[in-house]
């Protein structure tokens, strides 16, 4: 299991604001946006931008033998079908139940990486960690939408499926660091395959000229969810992937939460409560098991004391 660095640590709370705010533009758009055209939308905006951020540097995209099909097998794995399902989910349930299914993906990261890697095996404080961190964004998120949970049935399935999803893609994704793709390379390569297997989908199944146009509003977030949420999200998180692992890289998702309720009470004035300082302190603690350096120098200094 990888330690995580100060940096990396940095990275994880960056991109958990940047993800964070990705369901509450998502509830916006899917308002006036169907599911299919939201993503194509968000997916090619987000490419064009990279592509732009790579032709200011003057960069090309690596292509080495069997970037093209990675891509494209990244692409479906980490934004057409999880996209397409929670944006799909988030008609039929609130943004804050579709956000605690959300972080069964750290649940999802370790039994696939145990599976698939030689690395990142489970371990009994990994597991413990990733069930503490899952309490705890239970607790944040209160017993309102705890309630709502068996209503929605195929839209909670449906993020189930995207959290599975995202789980295999992290591991997947750990191949291009051996191919010598940088993180943004990785990102625009993902976006781009994932715009050109949108196209046709919603040509086929949401024809622009049987829709309306999005409101303003929804343009807003679309954009922001393009550029904030997903461009500059997934070059953070390459980074991260590649340093420290998929396993740590999910944890993401269990920090999401905690930057939304937080935002909510620097911005919005809204109030905190004891649940959500029990829920932070339960993450925190699932977290130090996860990373283990708390506990292997606890172990340490025990294990020095005079006997």
């Amino acid at each position: 299991m990888t330690s995580m660095s100060g940096r990396d640590w940095a990275i994880l709370l960056i991109l958990s604001v940047l993800w964070g705010g990705s369901f509450f533009f998502i509830e916006i758009a899917v308002e006036t946006v169907r599911p299919l055209t939201l993503v194509l939308i968000r997916v090619s905006i987000a490419a064009a931008a990279l592509w732009l951020f790579l032709l200011a540097r003057r960069q090309r995209l690596p292509v080495p033998p069997g970037a093209l099909l990675a891509f494209l097998i990244l692409a479906l794995l980490n934004n057409v079908l999880p996209f397409v399902l929670f944006a799909w989910a988030q008609k039929e349930i609130a943004g804050g139940l579709a956000s605690i299914l959300n972080a069964t993906t750290p649940i999802w990261g370790v039994i696939v990486a145990h599976l698939f890697t030689r690395d990142e095996r489970m371990t009994p404080a990994k597991v413990a960690g990733v069930l503490l961190g899952f309490g705890g964004v239970a607790l944040m998120i209160g017993p309102d939408f705890l309630k709502e949970i068996g209503t929605g049935v195929w839209a909670q399935l449906a993020c189930l499926v995207a959290t599975l999803s995202y789980a295999l893609a992290g591991v997947y994704a750990r191949r291009f660091r051996a191919m010598g793709i940088a993180p943004v390379a990785v990102s625009t390569g993902q976006l781009t395959a994932s715009a050109l297997v949108m196209l046709p989908l919603v040509l086929l199944f949401e024809p622009p000229w049987q829709g309306s146009a999005p409101a303003p509003e929804a343009w807003v977030a679309l954009i922001a969810l393009a550029l904030v949420s997903t461009s500059l999200a997934y070059i953070l998180y390459f980074h991260l992937l590649a340093s420290a692992g998929a396993t740590n890289s999910l944890l993401v998702t269990f920090l999401v939460p905690i930057t939304a309720i937080l935002l909510g009470a620097l911005l919005l004035g809204e109030v905190l409560e004891p649940r959500h300082f029990a829920g932070m302190a339960l993450i925190g603690v699932g977290l130090a098991a996860i990373d283990g350096r708390l506990l292997r120098g606890r172990f340490r200094r025990l294990g020095s004391l005079p006997r």
